[in-house]
């Protein structure tokens, strides 16, 4: 169809002013021609309706293929944790099979026989004593030996007279009785001197000898250890006077003494079995029983006091040991479980996992603890089971996150 005067002359104008611009464009340095906005045209091409890009999640890493080596991934386990409470405490000697030995007599130490951390038998020497009264004793018994010697003679001789009529019947009875009562004399004596520890070949050879020996034996009343020593050679010690020369503690048995939280103390009764840990033994487990509970509440640090007596049979503990005792108290639980690798502790105190639906893509997420047992972390809150949660490699992708954050 042919145009019309005006739509020609339109047409002409719009001719000319493309020409125009043309012209005008060219006629510019090219260092200084303008650039089109193609940001601006790309957005006015771009259909309205066209979805947004999708934003990142500040809590997510994406992992490269070599990246995923450094991490594993395991499923969030069911396990059962005890219902326990946990204390911490030490170890001492058992003072109920404790004994401080003191000399049954006073007297000056001659001789020492064990040092401190010896295991002693019952009977076996500790020390010895020069003892006063035990000569006095001997001495007694030898005299004694000496006048039943003489009146048995005495006897002896009287009785031959009297069979030839050269004593009266009253000379021998006199005789007799004095005979018997030197025997007497000498029972006693020997008696006196057992007292003191001696046997009767040691009293039949100051008999025999005539000689007196002052030296007392001091031995070890119970099979155990030499836990204190406060004797020297010529100290002079006296029954009861502490300190007493030897200590010696039976070490079948060690008490631990622990301080609970008083919230906890409702929890604990006399005759509960515990287990007990020692960070000198790791993995191994002491039983005990609690046969002492503190009637009072400490007002400084408001815990109570525990006693523990513990088995040792293997003579392995040592007092002073610091030790963790755990002791249950309900049953059992069953909750989700992470591996301890998995459960990172952020610097704010937040426990977290890192969490992945496609093994590629890690979400960190916070969760609730509790216990710890045999390499798992008890979870309460955050996560369930079957969920895919990294173990190792975890603190690797919180260190990522952070990078990234910082960055």
């Amino acid at each position: 169809m042919a145009l019309g005067t005006k739509q020609r002359r339109i047409a002409a104008g719009a001719v000319g002013t493309l020409v125009a611009a043309l012209l005008l464009y060219w006629s510019w340095p090219s260092g200084e021609r303008p650039q089109p906005d193609i940001g601006a045209t790309a957005a006015h091409a771009a259909p309205s309706n066209a979805p947004a890009a999708a934003r990142h999640d500040p809590d997510s890493v994406d992992l490269t293929d070599a990246q995923l080596t450094a991490v594993k991934v395991e499923p969030v386990e069911a396990r059962e944790f005890p219902v326990d409470k946990e204390a911490v405490g030490s170890i001492d000697f058992n003072e109920d099979l404790a004994v401080q030995v003191f000399t049954p007599y006073p007297g000056r130490i001659i001789s020492l026989f064990a040092e401190v951390g010896d295991d002693v038998k019952k009977g076996q020497t500790l020390f010895t004593i020069d003892s006063p009264d035990l000569l006095q004793a001997e001495s007694t018994l030898i005299a004694a030996a000496g006048v039943l010697d003489l009146t048995t003679r005495n006897l002896a001789r009287n009785r031959d007279l009297y069979t030839t009529h050269a004593v009266s019947q009253h000379d021998l009875e006199q005789a007799v009785s004095d005979q018997q009562t030197a025997e007497g004399n000498l029972r006693a004596a020997r008696d006196a001197v057992r007292i003191f520890g001696k046997t009767d070949a040691d009293i039949d050879k100051f008999v025999k000898e005539r000689v007196a020996d002052p030296s007392l034996i001091v031995r070890s009343p119970i099979d155990g250890r030499i836990t204190a020593r406060n004797a020297a050679p010529g100290l002079y010690v006296q029954p009861a006077n502490p300190p007493a020369p030897f200590t010696v503690a039976n070490i079948d048995t060690m008490w631990m003494l622990a301080n609970v939280v008083e919230t906890d103390s409702p929890a604990f009764r006399v005759g509960q079995q515990v287990q007990v840990r020692i960070d000198a033994f790791p993995g191994q487990v002491f039983d005990g029983t609690i046969d002492t509970i503190g009637s009072t509440v400490d007002p400084n640090t408001r815990r109570v006091l525990v006693r523990s007596t513990i088995k040792d049979p293997q003579h392995e503990l040592r007092s002073g040991m610091f030790a963790n005792f755990t002791i249950s108290v309900g049953t059992p639980v069953r909750s989700p479980a992470v591996q301890l690798a998995g459960v990172v502790r952020l610097g704010d105190g937040t426990q977290t996992v890192w969490v992945t639906a496609d093994r590629r893509r890690f979400t960190q997420r916070t969760v609730r603890i509790a216990q710890a047992r045999d390499g798992y972390r008890q979870i309460v809150e955050g996560v369930q089971v079957g969920e895919l949660v990294a173990t190792t490699g975890a603190i690797f992708l919180s260190n990522m996150l952070a990078t990234a954050g910082g960055q």
